[in-house]
């Protein structure tokens, strides 16, 4: 069997096993049921939204003003080599604070499609976290932000209202720090307007993390669980593993650059950035770009196509810091099994532990199918045995960390 077929075939089962969830817990129907702002206020046409698409392709980008939101994005400043710049990737977000749909509406079809009785104090809550999908974003913006005494230029904004800039950031090679602040101060702006930018050297350890099963509940077989978990329910960590990302965040060097790789839409930034906050390091997001202003995105997001996504954005993680020695957390309800092993295997050396959790819900469809220890040995296929692990305590995981950090070193 070549690495071809080796790729392909617990790719085939980990997509064939994502769609049977899909097919029998009726996410399909449950999208259909939810109001989606596209359908319930129809794009306008005028002349101003014409040139607003067009000048992202023009040099006449405007600049942020008064009443936009803008979300700045954490991030990991990368170099080549130790007598190179620091360099990062800046993420930016922008969006029109002021809903053109009736938010009331698809408030409403949220908590019918959950069986939510009239609470007003529950509604105010799905209000708050589902406004970022109704926004409307804001193509073709700039800004300057502060980073200290550096003067930063982001944007412009895409269709989908984010900018992604690559930005060089010290000049010095031998400058060296943990993390600086980068701000953005521009009056009646709000958002969140200050970023964190986590300074990496090129070699040593790194963490990537999946979040939703990984590390907080969101019920990732069940479309009910999703829009409950998202929309209702208080954020919850997985028991056990706050404690274990503490032990290693302790054991492994200050400067150790962390990853929370979800298939999240980038519309849960706020709300996933309050909940790594709160029980997690500090580390940088990367979420999916391509669900702006749909609910029913949400759970296509999560369920679909989810390992060629996770499998791309470690390739752009590997571009960033290839001499580092990664370990690998994920859970077995989505493909992180089959992600991490393709990028295991094509990049030899860079992975050298992987965790899954295996959720145990019983509640959930297919997770016997999903926890099968053969789909663990294929999707695993080439891979030495005591570089990968499945657990269901987590405080089974740190003493393993440790002795994948020995063995490695």
């Amino acid at each position: 069997m070549d690495n071809q077929d080796l790729d392909f075939i617990p790719s085939e089962v980990a997509n064939e096993m994502q769609l049977r969830t899909r097919r029998h817990q009726n996410f399909d129907k449950i999208e259909k049921q939810l109001i989606n702002p596209k359908t319930s206020t129809p794009y306008q046409f005028s002349v101003s939204n014409v040139l607003n698409e067009i000048s992202t392709w023009n040099p006449f980008a405007k600049a942020i003003v008064k009443g936009d939101v803008v979300w700045l994005f954490d991030n990991t400043a990368f170099k080549a080599a130790e007598h190179e710049p620091w360099q990062a990737e800046f993420i930016m977000a922008v969006f029109e604070a002021e809903p053109k749909c009736t938010v009331a509406d698809i408030v409403a079809g949220i908590a019918s499609a959950v069986g939510l009785a009239d609470d007003a104090e529950e509604r105010k809550t799905i209000e708050e976290r589902l406004l970022p999908f109704l926004w409307d974003i804001q193509a073709a913006r700039t800004t300057t932000v502060s980073q200290g005494d550096l003067e930063l230029k982001l944007g412009p904004s895409g269709f989908n209202g984010i900018s992604t800039n690559v930005l060089k950031l010290l000049h010095d090679s031998k400058a060296s720090f943990t993390s600086k602040k980068t701000t953005l101060n521009i009056e009646g702006v709000e958002g969140v307007l200050s970023m964190e930018t986590h300074f990496a050297a090129p070699e040593g350890w790194g963490i990537i993390s999946d979040i939703d099963d990984t590390i907080k509940i969101t019920t990732t077989s069940d479309p009910i669980g999703i829009l409950k978990e998202t929309f209702i329910n208080p954020p919850s960590p997985v028991p056990g593993m706050p404690e274990l990302y503490a032990g290693i965040k302790s054991f492994l060097p200050h400067n150790t650059p962390w990853f929370y790789l979800s298939a999240s839409p980038y519309n849960l930034y706020p709300f996933l950035k309050g909940f790594r906050d709160t029980y997690y390091p500090p580390g940088t997001f990367i979420l999916r770009d391509s669900s702006w202003k749909t609910v029913s995105g949400l759970l296509s997001s999560l369920t679909m196509g989810t390992e060629e996504y996770k499998v791309d954005r470690m390739k752009k993680i590997n571009s960033w810091l290839p001499k580092r020695k990664l370990i690998v957390f994920g859970d077995s309800t989505q493909s992180d099994p089959e992600a991490y092993g393709e990028i295991y295997r094509k990049f030899p050396g860079w992975i050298r532990m992987i965790f899954i959790r295996k959720d145990t819900d019983s509640a959930a469809f297919g997770l016997a199918e999903k926890n099968e220890p053969q789909r663990f040995e294929k999707a695993f296929t080439g891979i030495p045995r005591d570089a990968w692990h499945v657990f269901e305590n987590p405080d089974e995981c740190l003493d393993l960390v440790k002795n994948a950090v020995k063995r490695n070193s």
